[in-house]
């Protein structure tokens, strides 16, 4: 019979995780290692970090990934139990040939190709816990790879897990691009302007596909992060994304289907706004839709009052309206359109930045939006539910200030439209 120190490291899985990625041209940086600079190792508190990139860059990226360890581990509530093992390479002239041969031929060949492999070990016992990992990471010294490896590693090392491709890849491009005290986006421009330029792709294609793998290419990984990123930050669904990621990290019988399957419209829905008004600096908790409030139809005798906040996305109003109806509109309060920006109404500034505009919620389909401003009544272009917002860039939103408080009630009735619903 074995006993239990006969049975640890029987079990010595390999994990995996590629990043080979050919990214566009605008995507790729300058190197600014030494030519010729031979290796040389550096290490921090949980990094050990064997590099040809110069000196300072090196320390930049220690301190980088320190900086991402931080809020990475903050996250997921689990502390680095050993130092991440890192071969950054930015030229590989640079590396003797003798260097090369002693490093896995995969890792080699991963970060030729422009990208990179993190290799980890996991031992434990038969039928138990896992109890102990190890991992290595290959990277190119380019497009923040060392960053996205380096999520890959600490979630190897410390679950023994990286969770399915969908959930690893996400969260180690989210993970790539936090920054303390930051929750706008700020992915590469490539990555937005690839993301706008394609027709969303299916929610089950990205969490259910099982063609998809590790290393494929930028633009699934692409896909991947927009999903984890919006889950991850939209106040209607980020208290179940965490729980579910420790799952998925933990290797339980969960799923995106059984977790999120009630809130599928809901979800498809936000996704597909992500994408459309997606840019550099959008918060998706300022944005996250209001699916809770209620709706009622206004009348002459009975007002809706909503108030609406210069730095969140559009809000519900609270008013049920319809096509060919002219409603009354009473405006009170001011705006800015950042810390210390111009007092503004309703009206907004010259340019039409400031106003309070509106858009048709009706069916999981949306208007086009429409000026209101502080006119003294307006009429809307479909039947529906009200929302409202400030105008303002979706990714200047975060600096502004202020709430405009806004009734509605109705003035006039149109002759033509259905009483379907009223």
């Amino acid at each position: 019979m074995l006993n239990q120190n006969s049975l640890r490291s029987l079990l010595t899985p390999i994990l995996i995780f590629a990043t080979v990625l050919a990214l566009p041209e605008q995507a790729f940086s300058q190197g600014t290692a030494d030519r010729n600079a031979s290796p040389q190792l550096y290490k921090s508190r949980n990094f050990s970090l064997m590099t040809d990139i110069s000196k300072d860059d090196a320390e930049g990226l220690l301190s980088q990934l320190e900086s991402m360890l931080k809020l990475v581990s903050g996250y997921w509530g689990r502390r680095n139990r050993k130092p991440i093992r890192m071969f950054v390479i930015d030229d590989f002239a640079n590396w003797p040939q003798s260097q090369l041969a002693q490093m896995s031929p995969d890792g080699v060949q991963s970060v030729r190709g422009g990208g990179g492999l993190t290799i980890t070990s996991v031992k434990g016992f038969v039928g138990g816990p896992k109890i102990d990992s190890e991992a290595i990471v290959y990277a190119t010294s380019k497009h923040k790879t060392p960053q996205h490896e380096a999520i890959h590693a600490y979630c190897g090392i410390n679950f023994g897990s990286t969770g399915p491709v969908w959930y690893s890849e996400g969260m180690a491009e989210v993970g790539k691009y936090w920054r303390d005290g930051e929750k706008g986006v700020n992915a590469g421009e490539y990555v937005i302007q690839y993301l706008q330029s394609q027709d969303p792709k299916p929610l089950g294609a990205i969490v259910n596909n099982p063609l998809e793998r590790t290393g494929d290419s930028w633009q699934n990984y692409a896909w991947r992060w927009v999903l984890c990123h919006m889950l991850g930050a939209n106040k209607n669904y980020s208290a179940r994304f965490k729980p579910l990621g420790m799952a998925l990290l933990a290797d339980k019988h969960v799923s995106f289907d059984r977790v999120y399957g009630a809130q599928a419209k809901e979800i498809e829905f936000e996704y597909q706004l992500f994408l459309k008004d997606m840019e550099p600096g959008y918060r998706c908790d300022l944005c996250s839709w209001n699916w809770k409030t209620k709706f009622r139809v206004p009348s002459s005798k009975t007002k809706l009052l909503a108030k609406i906040r210069a730095e969140s996305g559009w809000q519900a109003s609270r008013a049920k309206v319809f096509s060919g109806d002219t409603y009354s509109l009473e405006t009170k309060g001011n705006w800015t359109l950042s810390k210390d920006g111009e007092l503004l109404t309703a009206n907004g500034e010259a340019s039409g930045e400031g106003q309070l505009v509106g858009i048709i919620f009706d069916d999981y389909e949306l208007s086009d939006s429409f000026e209101i401003g502080e006119n003294e009544s307006f009429t809307v272009p479909r039947d529906g539910q009200l929302f409202l917002r400030c105008r303002d860039k979706w990714g200047e939103l975060a600096d502004n200030n202020g709430v405009i408080e806004v009734r509605i009630g109705l003035l006039e009735k149109g002759e033509r439209v259905s009483e379907k619903g009223r």
